[in-house]
């Protein structure tokens, strides 16, 4: 039917934030129970993680000891053990996950029960034609697929520039007209309190009783109806699931950056996301988008509170998921719902900026560990998510300390300033034969997730043609370990930065993502890259006078060439093909026409 307003009646729902400080269980969550396969999964992938850091840890003890370990070796070993624990424990959970994909099926129990689910996109300064024509698309395919489910889209703006607020209106009449049998709903709020957490918290507040679940879009978010009916049947099956997360593809890149990021989550991610799902069960994670949430569960168990000093909690999925699964609700991740679509910044510039803001939410998230309640693996979403940018720092001292180790003991850049110095550590020898082997071992484990996600990948079924025949996949899978290769150091400096910027309390400004990229000007490449540029000058003046080790060329390379990486990650090209490509989802054809045509609708209003 053709709706009247705007918005509809209100239907109000108990929201109060949570108190951090004290458990809470919520009555109407039937609990999770002890998720027996969940355990066995975990155990089988955190045990060969650790006992692998612990062999490498003995064996660089073991070499360091030959005159005595000194505290420079053992921070050394230290620094290399921290690091090599995440690798090996992505190692094991790809292994895990692609020896998963081999089970055809998994457990589907259950009856489904029609819900009301609402359909929610919050915007902030979006392309209005974009975030309706991909919402256009939906709520057709939605329409067209016989299921028990009842669908109603708002559209949540806390947009500020007055000339995108009138194309959003116009957008939004543009829809309903061209859909007037769909449920759509606008909604623009005077003040965006609380940023997206406010604008969320204020639809669950007003509107939320009217509905049984919601499912949570981003702005670039696109769906497939039957990956909208598979989350809305799981969540229906399962009365314990308080959330349940799908596993979003990365679709529409067009230049180089965006394309080898792409590429990574459809032809590695598959196995990385079953291996996850695998052991964190019932106690999964939310990342803020295609996800659909109960939504009773969600108002009386996930009102974020403000932070001491009236801080706002930034990096808000990790968090609300935590809360659900402490209330007593499950959160789940169902990687094998196909359809869940969304997009990744254009640039390398893009990528960084948005990864300064995600850095600064992920890191608060230590403060929060002590949440009274938390499951114990809800404390280590947060954790892992902070130590994901944390890495970083650790492995550019890495880098610093063996620059200063340098090519042998005699010749280390430490005593050439302070030979004589007798607080100067006795650096480890490092002989090129050492060299190769810590080279190769710590490649090998970067480079055997991404082959081991490729082999699943067919393994499991899906159409070499899909991704391009043998030949073309075959090259596709070289371009993009050189290109990751290539980008890595770059990224590890500017994640660095980031994390310098948040411990310092140095603000970062929270501007909407860059969806279409661009070319930027020479002077803006130099002075965001000036960092990694002056590091790299360094690095190869160091190898050139003979006091860096040369094994530290393709870090050097990298960092030196970072303005022009940078602007090359803008360049539009037509390489890198995923499944997604090969064989176009309906529902991203249909949207890209929905856009088409809501473009060429909307008309530029004067600004109020």
């Amino acid at each position: 039917m053709t709706v009247a307003g705007a918005m509809p009646p209100e239907a109000p729902l108990s929201h109060p934030r949570q108190d951090l400080r004290r458990a809470f269980a919520d009555r109407a969550a039937p609990g999770g129970g002890v998720d027996a396969d969940a355990a066995l999964w975990r155990a089988w992938t955190f045990t060969p993680a650790a006992l692998g850091t612990g062999l490498l840890l003995w064996g660089f003890l073991s070499w360091f000891a030959t005159d005595g370990t000194t505290w420079a070796e053992a921070a050394l070993a230290v620094l290399i053990g921290l690091g090599f624990f995440w690798i090996a424990l992505t190692f094991v959970t790809v292994l895990g996950g692609a020896l998963s994909m081999q089970r055809r099926t998994m457990g589907t129990e259950g009856t489904v029960r029609g819900l009301d689910v609402a359909l929610l996109i919050p915007v902030h300064e979006e392309a209005p034609a974009d975030v309706f024509g991909n919402a256009g698309a939906m709520l057709e395919a939605l329409g067209r697929l016989p299921q028990p489910h009842r669908y109603t889209l708002y559209v949540l703006s806390d947009t500020r520039r007055a000339d995108l607020a009138v194309q959003e209106r116009a957008a939004f009449e543009a829809l309903r007209t061209r859909l007037p049998d769909a449920r759509i709903h606008y909604r623009r709020r005077a003040v965006n309190t609380d940023r997206k957490v406010g604008n969320l918290s204020d639809w669950v507040a007003r509107w939320g009783g009217a509905h049984d679940a919601m499912l949570v879009l981003d702005a670039d978010s696109l769906m497939a109806a039957r990956a909208v009916r598979d989350l809305a049947d799981a969540l229906s099956r399962d009365p314990s699931a308080g959330l349940i997360q799908s596993f979003p593809q990365l679709i529409g890149a067009r230049t180089l950056f965006a394309r080898a990021q792409q590429f990574s989550n459809a032809i590695y991610g598959a196995a990385l996301a079953e291996g996850l799902a695998r052991w964190t069960g019932r106690e999964g994670n939310y990342w803020g988008h295609n996800a659909i949430i109960r939504t009773r569960a969600f108002a009386t168990s996930a009102g974020l509170p403000h932070l001491r000093g009236g801080g706002l909690i930034l990096s808000h999925d990790f968090v609300e998921a935590g809360l659900l699964r402490r209330a007593g609700w499950t959160v789940r991740f169902l990687p094998r719902i196909r359809g869940s679509f969304e997009e990744t910044p254009p640039t390398l510039i893009d990528h960084c900026i948005r990864d300064r803001r995600w850095c600064r939410g992920n890191l608060q998230h230590l403060g929060l560990l002590g949440t009274r309640g938390f499951h114990a693996l809800s404390r280590f979403h947060l954790f892992h998510g902070a130590v994901g940018y944390l890495l970083s720092p650790l492995w550019f001292a890495l880098l610093v300390l063996w620059t200063l180790i340098g090519v042998d003991a005699e010749r280390s850049v430490i005593n050439y300033f302070s030979p004589d110095n007798p607080l100067t550590p006795n650096w480890p020898e490092m002989s090129p034969v050492d060299h190769v082997w810590l080279m190769a071992a710590l490649y090998g484990l970067l480079l055997a997730p991404k082959l081991i996600g490729a082999a699943a990948l067919v393994a499991a079924g899906t159409p070499v043609a899909h991704l391009g025949g043998w030949g073309r996949f075959a090259r596709s899978l070289s371009l993009e370990v050189v290109i990751s290769v290539a980008y890595a150091p770059i990224l590890m400096v500017q994640q660095t930065i980031a994390v310098l910027a948040t411990v310092t309390g140095r603000r970062q400004d929270w501007t909407p993502q860059a969806r279409e990229g661009g070319r930027r000007p020479l002077w803006v490449l130099l002075r965001f890259h000036a960092p990694e540029t002056v590091l790299g000058v360094l690095l190869f003046g160091g190898m050139a006078a003979g006091y860096v080790s040369p094994w530290l060329l393709p870090i050097a390379g990298s960092l030196a060439m970072a303005v022009p990486l940078s602007a090359l990650s803008g360049q539009v090209m037509s390489v890198l093909p995923t499944p997604q490509e090969v064989r176009v989802p309906l529902v991203a054809s249909r949207a890209a026409r929905w856009r088409a045509e809501m473009r060429e609708a909307l008309v530029p209003g004067p600004a109020k």
